[in-house]
């Protein structure tokens, strides 16, 4: 059975239009990264509380935003095969990634039309 989605979920999930944008002659450009795996999470502090998360599952997140491009969502494999039949992906390759060596990456560019859901 297949789901149409509404336009406004595409609109929230196919964020390369919506990244860049220009506020009084200054072009931000964001870069995103996103992994998928067990974390560790908590809180801090003792006078002023902050929830975190660990693990390597979040380092690898942080290392798909800063090795990836401007302008673009960067996903791990782990991403990739949890969402592939639901998303439009390209891949990127091989990329040399800090601390993990070489990994495979992908390009998230939007959310297809349609979501099996059986």
């Amino acid at each position: 059975m297949e789901m149409p989605i509404s336009i406004s979920n595409c609109l929230c999930l196919n964020p390369i239009k919506l990244i860049s944008w220009n506020i009084i002659h200054l072009k931000l450009q964001l870069r995103i990264g996103i992994n998928s795996g067990p974390v560790i999470a908590g809180v801090i502090g003792k006078k002023k509380f902050i929830y975190d998360l660990w693990g390597d599952t979040v380092n690898i997140a942080s290392r798909m935003e800063s090795h990836g491009e401007a302008d673009k969502i960067q996903i791990s494999e782990n991403t990739y095969s949890l969402i592939k039949e639901n998303f439009t992906i390209k891949k990127r390759g091989n990329i040399e990634v800090k601390g993990k060596g070489k990994m495979f990456v992908y390009f998230l560019l939007g959310i297809k039309w349609y979501i099996n859901v059986m």
